[in-house]
């Protein structure tokens, strides 16, 4: 700490970092340790302004050190080849510092790395062979000054790759057909696919290879003739679907146009209605002539041969209607279940849709619900996920569902979940510019086991800034739309605290409930801001204070001095850890 920070930072002496205490009893600010509080796990600490150096000798001192992310400071000079004794590191965030020099010959030999972030520095010199690194996921090192070829990766692993924006030459490897021209752009001397310059001929070939190309144009013509097979098949079947006829009978259902809250289907009975998906679309607004080919499948082991028709002709369940679309809830022949969004007035090209919607299903993190299944033309967007069965934390907290037994403790831990899922997908998909953008009680939803995850992440993208809750101050202009929408998550998830800790609903504009919490706050009757039913469960009023601090930290109606998710996170999870231990010595 000392040679990150050195002397220029000043730092809270509640952080700890001093040799008189330990990193893992006396929870060190930005530390993560194993569930026996023996071995430290992880080192987070980004967005501080730290100055100085990096000193792997010291850093992997902890054999067990997995996770180093120091992202977003301005630290400088070089990084020693001493980084090659953080064996057990697997993710390695050093982005948006001024690092210099070559990068470590010995980081391709961190054996268990997983993700290496090495992006707007200045690093020189050539990009490290990752070869050996079997489990490399993903690679970002564009914006520095790296030369030479880019070596050997493993790209049918990769998930996220981007070494634009350097001094790079040569041709593109082959990347399997993962990767576009963004992750290679601004590096004038590379050439190939997926780039629009191509590579010289290197030489002559040798009229041997005559059997060889030859075998080639064969194989060009066999799928040509293939390709021309399957269009006569597929307006044969345009002919077909035109053909026939399309019962549809019209539903009568209630909704509330106000909100994006859950809704009930009724029919004229009162009773409660299954509709076809066909029934709330009619025939004008989805068209008929769509084939199979438009569902794309991001889950082919639980929804294998599912077809575009399979779902519109399953039947369906309206869950609720917003002002962003419509949810359903749909079973499939084979019994399974999902839950199908049809999103409506979204600005947002086929293609832009198609490749936000790729990314957000790579990034994994078992608290956030991923996309099974989607189907976009220009008039129709329409998203499909794993329907989970026990309900929203909404319901949870207000609906019939609510009782005593979703008690403190059981908050704290959906607190906990559910801030270091949004802070991990907020870092892998900061680079790509995707929040969540629309976060709210009703979107975390419980799995079987009674685990929170957060449903329609990426879905929404803010429209403009009154949309966002920064517009609780009409004076704040973000420059930067991106980065709003990430800071507005945090705002939101302030919003989710306040909900647990007070038990009140959120009004539509979003703000009574902060301002209620800071009058009470302000009068000095803090405790009365708290949900009745914690102090008949003798929940402990020092956690509460600390969570609520954090709460009103994320809801700081200046998004420059919100915390970052990453440290929220860091914040709960201690807050759990600690709830977690008073039990076990109670008990």
């Amino acid at each position: 700490m000392n040679k990150l920070a050195p002397g220029n930072v000043p730092r809270d002496p509640k952080w700890g970092w001093n040799l008189t205490s330990d990193p893992c009893i006396d929870k060190w600010y930005g530390v993560s340790c194993n569930s026996d509080n023996k071995h430290v796990k992880g080192i987070i600490l980004e967005n501080f302004n730290f100055g100085g150096v990096v000193d792997p000798s010291s850093l992997c001192i902890p054999k067990s050190l997995q996770i180093l992310s120091l992202r977003n400071n301005i630290l400088h000079d070089m990084i020693s080849e001493d980084i090659g004794n953080c064996k057990f590191l697997t993710h390695l965030y050093l982005s948006g510092n001024q690092f210099s020099g070559d990068l470590p010959i010995s980081v391709g030999k961190l054996g268990n790395l997983k993700r290496l972030h090495i992006s707007d520095n200045h690093f020189t010199g050539e990009l490290p062979n990752m070869v050996n690194v079997s489990g490399l996921i993903s690679f970002l090192a564009d914006n520095n000054n790296f030369t030479g070829e880019i070596p050997d990766f493993d790209f049918s692993n990769l998930e996220s790759f981007n070494v634009s924006n350097n001094n790079l030459q040569g041709p593109v490897p082959d990347v399997k057909g993962k990767f576009y021209a963004e992750s290679f752009l601004g590096n004038p001397n590379l050439c190939g696919t997926p780039l629009s310059n191509t590579c010289p001929p290197s030489e002559k070939k040798d009229k041997k290879t005559f059997p060889n190309d030859l075998s080639i144009y064969l194989g060009y013509l066999v799928l040509g003739l293939i390709l021309l097979l399957f269009l006569a098949f597929k307006l044969l079947s345009k002919f077909k679907t035109k053909d026939k006829t399309l019962d549809v009978e019209k539903k009568e259902v209630t909704h509330d146009t106000s909100g994006d809250k859950p809704n009930e289907i009724s029919s004229s009975n009162g009773s409660k209605n299954c509709i076809g998906i066909r029934s709330e679309y009619s025939l004008t607004s989805l068209e008929s002539r769509v084939t199979t080919s438009g569902l794309v499948l991001l889950s082919s082991r639980t929804l294998r041969g599912l077809q575009f028709e399979d779902l519109l002709s399953a039947p369906a369940e309206l869950v609720r209607r917003g002002k962003h679309g419509s949810l359903y809830k749909v079973m499939l022949e084979n019994g399974v279940l999902l839950a199908v969004k049809r999103i409506k007035d979204w600005g947002i090209s086929k293609q832009d849709f198609e490749r936000r919607m790729n990314i957000i299903a790579q990034v994994k993190h078992p608290r956030v619900l991923p996309p099974v299944a989607y189907y976009c033309s220009q008039q129709e967007k329409l998203l499909a996920y794993e329907y989970l069965q026990n309900g929203s934390l909404f319901t949870l907290l207000y609906g019939s569902q609510s009782d005593h037994s979703f008690n403190w403790g059981n908050r704290l831990n959906v607190a906990a979940k559910i801030a270091e899922a949004l802070a991990y997908m907020h870092h892998e998909l900061l680079e790509n510019g995707i929040a969540h953008g629309n976060l709210k009680s009703s979107n975390i939803l419980f799995d079987r086991n009674m685990d929170p995850c957060i449903s329609e992440y990426g879905l929404m993208m803010v429209e403009n800034e009154d949309q966002l809750v920064l517009s609780h101050n009409k004076s704040i202009k973000s420059k930067n739309l991106i980065a709003a929408t990430f800071e507005a998550d945090i705002y939101a998830f302030g919003m989710i605290l306040l909900e647990l800790l007070t038990g009140k609903v959120i009004k539509n504009d979003g703000f009574d409930l902060v301002k209620w919490v800071k009058s009470v706050v302000a009068e000095e009757w803090t405790v009365e801001v708290f949900d009745k039913s914690f102090i008949s469960q003798g929940a402990s009023e020092e956690r509460m204070m600390n969570l609520l601090q954090v709460a009103l930290k994320c809801v700081n109606p200046s998004p420059n001095n919100r915390p970052s998710m990453s440290q929220v996170a860091v914040m709960t999870n201690a807050l759990k850890e600690q709830e977690e231990k008073s039990t076990s010595f109670d008990t």
